[in-house]
């Protein structure tokens, strides 16, 4: 029998299927691929890896496990793994370094990508080129706080008072905050700056301590995250005097803005802690579409705001090309204010 032809057709028909795959890849067409289309993010697939890169217990990690929650019935399985170490460096590392297929992705923040590019003198990735940016997730207002004490003896109630105490008094007056370019320190500088005037920096190690030097009355201010302040604010053990974002907080509404403040130069003074979802760079456009489609439609379900909002985290969904900017953004803003600061890790 003559096998010929059909061996023909066989080789004609292996060619015309590998040319229809090659022109689905160039033209992003959907393909029978798990990977292109998102399959396998199901109940029961492959699990979703969230790294946080901060300690269990912070706003930041709350509102991983919160969001978690929120998509696990569209894209299953989502498992939080704690990666902390060096500002958060080492565990978007680790993401940076995974495969870009959508199920390793990251809680990258304000200090992994604006802050730490230029307080550490190596970076173990690109905060631009190694990650790609799927939503903003929240922004966390900071809060300028001060010693009870302090405030009622001085007669500060507000930061044009504040201000005026410092000018007077260059020096005398030291701020904590959780280490050199934390969100806190930086704050700090910047009002500074805008001010005119001079404090003595007192760095501790972490949030906590600062938080209780603050209380004792070793430090006379700080700037603290508002969610981590909240309970000592509530409780008057702590006196605020303004957000540092440019609009109230929706958790406290009666707590003016700094840049309401009315004090020149403050107008425009903002300082957010901001945090969002990062897939590693090269995870296709299908999937990076698939993710933010449910990561946001979960920060605009009413019950995931209420749970955020209890932690001072204002859920702030947006598209990948909107999150990339704002990162773009805050890199080339955060590298003056960092070297102004004089703040350095090793």
């Amino acid at each position: 029998m003559n096998r010929k032809p059909t061996f023909l057709a066989r080789r004609r028909k292996l060619a015309l299927a590998s040319i229809s795959t090659l022109a689905a890849l160039a033209t992003g067409a959907h393909i029978p691929s798990a990977l292109a289309q998102g399959a396998d993010f199901a109940p029961g697939g492959k699990p979703v890896n969230l790294v946080v890169p901060f300690p269990p217990g912070g706003p930041l990690d709350a509102v991983a496990r919160i969001v978690g929650d929120a998509v696990r019935p569209t894209l299953g399985n989502v498992l939080i793994e704690n990666r902390s170490g060096a500002g958060g460096n080492i565990g978007m590392d680790a993401v940076a370094k995974a495969a870009p297929d959508g199920h390793t992705l990251g809680i990258g923040a304000l200090s992994t990508h604006a802050i730490n590019p230029w307080l550490y003198p190596r970076m173990p990735f690109d905060p631009i080129k190694d990650f790609a940016p799927v939503t903003l997730l929240a922004d966390l207002p900071n809060v300028l706080v001060l010693n009870n004490e302090f405030a009622s003896q001085n007669r500060i109630a507000n930061v044009a008072d504040l201000i005026a105490y410092l000018k007077r008094n260059p020096g005398k007056v030291n701020f904590a905050s959780g280490g050199n370019g934390s969100g806190g320190h930086l704050a700090a500088e910047l009002f500074k700056q805008l001010a005119g005037v001079y404090m003595v920096h007192i760095p501790y190690r972490g949030a906590a301590p600062a938080q209780t030097a603050l209380l004792s009355g070793d430090v006379q201010l700080m700037f603290d995250n508002l969610g981590s302040a909240a309970p000592r604010i509530r409780e008057g053990r702590i006196k605020a005097i303004g957000v540092t974002t440019q609009k109230r907080s929706a958790s406290y509404p009666d707590m003016p803005t700094i840049a309401e403040s009315g004090v020149s130069g403050f107008k425009d003074f903002e300082i957010t802690t901001w945090f969002g979802i990062f897939a590693p760079a090269g995870t296709p456009a299908t999937v990076i579409d698939r993710l933010n489609r449910e990561f946001t439609a979960a920060l605009r379900s009413p019950a995931v705001r209420e749970r955020m909002l209890k932690l001072a985290a204002e859920p702030a969904p947006t598209t990948p090309a909107q999150f990339a900017e704002l990162v773009r953004r805050e890199n080339k803003r955060y590298q003056d204010v960092v070297k102004r600061s004089g703040a350095k890790l090793d």
